[in-house]
């Protein structure tokens, strides 16, 4: 049974790849059954509550699409002490892409776990990104410094920011702010943006990171600065 879903999956049977994710997410030891081959491009977006996390992670799906690349989206949503599912859903917050052919997003409740992501998550992570997609995009919960789990799983790991939010300060901590591959400083129209900027840069200056991670602004509410950002993670 497991082995016709995965071979419906990989046609673009969305059904099937439900089916799948809901078996990895009951039981992610079911993974090292599969015959898997990861191949996406995997981009981590991780940043505190109320950088536009969601934002960003619905202007990288308009702009991918766009360029013809088919994306998985695997929404990390904090999770109800009541039923222990999401309590966000996908559709809400991403629905102009929900019913795209070329889109597939799954909100999975993080459950308690730490890290910013789920229990389930690097096993749904390793099946998506075996399948048809171009790009697996990860969007953790909000995590505070030491919730860095999606530099594991991830091969890009962005780093949101918004102006006066004092997430820059952040960057000369230990933490979620030293798994950067690129900072991304968020609602770039508002005051102060290139002061965040400016302080991010001179943070690294100063810091013993071997690597110097470059700096993006973006407005994802009219995706402004988007295509520069994913020119920047393929460069990378």
């Amino acid at each position: 049974m497991v082995n016709d879903l995965l071979v419906s999956a990989r046609v673009g049977d969305v059904r099937a790849l439900g089916k799948l994710l809901t078996l990895v997410t009951a039981d992610p030891n079911i993974i090292n059954e599969f015959e898997l081959e990861p191949k996406s491009k995997t981009i981590g977006i991780t940043g505190s509550p109320g950088v536009g996390k969601s934002t960003l992670t619905n202007a990288l799906i308009a702009q991918l699409v766009a360029d013809g690349k088919k994306v998985a989206v695997l929404a990390v949503d904090p999770s109800s002490p009541i039923t222990g599912g999401a309590l966000l859903g996908d559709r809400i917050r991403m629905q102009t892409h929900a019913t795209n052919p070329n889109v597939y997003i799954r909100s999975v409740s993080a459950g308690g776990h730490l890290g910013g992501l789920a229990k389930s998550a690097s096993a749904q992570i390793k099946l998506l990104s075996s399948l048809y997609f171009d790009y697996v995009l990860i969007e953790t919960v909000g995590v505070g410094q030491n919730e860095v789990e999606i530099a594991s799983v991830a091969q890009t790991v962005l780093v949101v920011v918004a102006p006066g939010m004092g997430d820059a300060i952040q960057a000369a901590k230990a933490g979620v702010f030293e798994i950067a591959d690129i900072f991304v400083v968020n609602k770039s129209d508002r005051d102060g943006a290139d002061g965040t900027v400016s302080e991010i840069n001179a943070m690294l200056e100063m810091s013993s990171m071997a690597h110097k991670p470059p700096v993006v602004k973006t407005i994802s509410t009219t995706g402004v600065g988007v295509a520069d950002l994913l020119n920047t993670i393929s460069a990378l």
